[in-house]
């Protein structure tokens, strides 16, 4: 049996855009002599559909793209992800489910066993868990179908389970002859790596050839990379589709290593911070364009978070559809003036300057009639990013664009952001994205030649909001405050943990605090791109109004 791994990029809603998708995919399947074509969990109507599960109309025209699919995909087997209505009076009024049709009839459907709660997952709260576990035999080929989380419950693989049941362990059981698996399974650093590694030792585990099918493209603040993958039944990997692309790869079952190479295994990013990258651009595009945007609008500081933006945006919408803004006030150095006009036209996309010194005089005139120039407080130095967010949301009213915010996750942590100040924007590109890492980022797009010019690399990073400033007068180094949150947000350590690998106690617990402190903040932020294993966001609920503390005062 040769079998189609179709990766497709949907989009939440868009039935008739999936459904032209599926119709395309399934005709290149086809064309390359496949027996059976697989799309993603629920690429029906994409995923996560979120509460829009919660209206009848939405659960219809779900079903009616599937039977429209039926009706029109007649001579070649097909896997889809979908949602089905519970008949029963009991439980969850939906399933998380797959169908297999051919021949314009519904073959076969399985439901989604397990249904993860964790993170940015909330399946639970619509979905009612499937029971049966059940083979269901193709041309000949004994198929065991499971959808995303049914794979990921291997007690040799995770030591501490979350769910009691293995339908991958119930089907091997059965005498399967291969496992396929559909899924919408959300891009974070390590997880690619980790999955295909996960699947290859369930091939090797049970003897079976392994197909995983993955969702690809930008909803919401979640990026899924797509990698679908093909194994033997020796752990061998045997098929890869392109990372962050949509795609199409065949597994032969009889023959798994017959074609040459290049035609199976496609290139993926080869290092995490090209995957960063290629995340941050998907997601940005994918944003902007599924939200009926075309064009962005972004400020300029000088610094190395907007240049990265700026670069992102370019890459992902177009020169043509970004524009810039440089908002200088009496404390912008020199080198700033320079270094965003260099970088605008390095990156092609258009660019003004919009001094705000006349704006902050008339602002301070009211509220500030005690203002040093030499010395500005908290107030003033909010005043003038308030001045800035200001800007560039009646430049997106007037012609149209998004604007795209450039804190980043170190920044949005601790607080060092300003709210309805540099906060504004309808999309925080890279929000979850560590200061440190920024620089690992943004070093890609000078591989071929200097587009961030050298020296936003290489200068210190300043707010530039009073005299001299400079980042590390405010906060600790980036990288010790970028190992502590890692410690902290993404691994759940306590204060103490961190203070008794070497870190400096007093610092420790004055990013705890800090954290504690702005969780109002980031309730308010714009949407961000998740690319860590735990970002600002729905995945991280903490309440604002709270007075808890842990005994040892070390978590927020």
């Amino acid at each position: 049996m040769k079998i189609a791994l179709a990766q497709i990029n949907p989009t939440v809603g868009d039935f008739s855009g999936n459904a032209a998708k599926m119709v395309n995919f399934a005709a290149q399947a086809r064309k390359a002599g496949c027996d059976l074509v697989v799309f993603p969990e629920l690429a029906t109507c994409g995923y996560p559909p979120g509460d829009l599960l919660e209206r009848p109309d939405f659960v219809d025209a779900n079903l009616d793209c599937l039977n429209a699919l039926v009706d029109t995909i007649g001579d070649i087997g097909v896997v889809v992800g979908y949602v089905d209505r519970n008949p029963h009076n009991a439980g969850k009024r939906l399933f998380n489910a797959l169908a297999l049709f051919e021949g314009g009839r519904i073959r076969f459907r399985a439901f989604k066993r397990l249904l993860p709660t964790y993170d940015v997952f909330d399946e639970q709260r619509h979905f009612e868990p499937g029971q049966a576990c059940e083979l269901y035999t193709y041309q000949g080929v004994r198929l065991a179908l499971t959808i995303c989380e049914d794979a990921w419950n291997d007690p040799d693989i995770f030591a501490s389970r979350i769910y009691a049941d293995d339908p991958v362990e119930r089907l091997a059981a059965q005498g399967a002859d291969v496992l396929i698996n559909i899924s919408a399974s959300p891009f974070h650093i390590g997880k690619r790596d980790f999955r295909l590694a996960m699947l290859a030792r369930l091939a090797r585990k049970y003897a079976l050839p392994v197909v995983h099918v993955n969702q690809v493209g930008g909803n919401d603040s979640l990026v899924f990379d797509g990698t679908s993958a093909g194994f033997d039944a020796t752990g061998g990997l045997v098929a890869r589709a392109r990372d962050f692309e949509e795609d199409l790869v065949v597994m032969d079952l009889r023959a798994p290593t017959a074609a040459p190479e290049a035609q199976r295994i496609h290139p993926v990013a080869p290092s995490d911070p090209d995957a960063v990258l290629a995340a941050l651009v998907t997601g940005t595009r994918d944003y902007v364009h599924k939200c009926g945007f075309k064009q962005a609008v972004i400020g300029l500081s000088g610094g190395i978070d907007s240049a990265l933006t700026a670069a992102v945006a370019a890459r992902a919408l177009g020169s043509a559809n970004v524009a810039t803004v440089f908002m200088p006030s009496a404390y912008t150095s020199a080198d700033n003036y320079e270094d965003t006009a260099q970088l605008a036209r390095n990156l092609g996309v258009a660019y003004r300057t919009m001094p705000i010194d006349t704006i902050l005089a008339a602002f301070l005139e009211h509220l500030a009639p005690d203002f040093d120039p030499a010395a500005p407080g908290i107030t003033e130095q909010n005043i003038q990013a308030r001045i800035r967010g200001s800007l560039l949301m009646g430049l997106s009213n007037r012609s149209g664009a998004l604007v795209l915010s450039t804190g980043n996750k170190s920044e949005l942590a601790v607080g060092y952001c300003t709210l309805y100040g540099d906060m504004n924007g309808g999309l925080a590109v890279i929000s979850d994205v560590p200061k440190t890492l920024v620089y690992e980022v943004a070093a890609r797009f000078n591989t071929e030649q200097e587009v961030i010019p050298r020296r936003i690399l290489e200068k210190a990073p300043s707010a530039e909001l009073k005299p001299d400033q400079e980042d590390q007068d405010d906060l600790p180094d980036y990288a010790v405050l970028d190992a502590v949150l890692k410690g902290m947000v993404e691994e759940f350590k306590s204060a103490e943990a961190l203070i008794a690998e070497g870190h400096d106690p007093q610092t420790v617990r004055d990013i705890f605090r800090r954290v504690a402190l702005n969780e109002y903040k980031r309730h308010q932020a714009a949407p961000g791109i998740k690319v860590t294993s735990k970002a600002f966001g729905s995945g991280r609920r903490y309440p604002i109004a709270k007075r808890y503390r842990p005994p040892s005062q070390d978590h927020p």
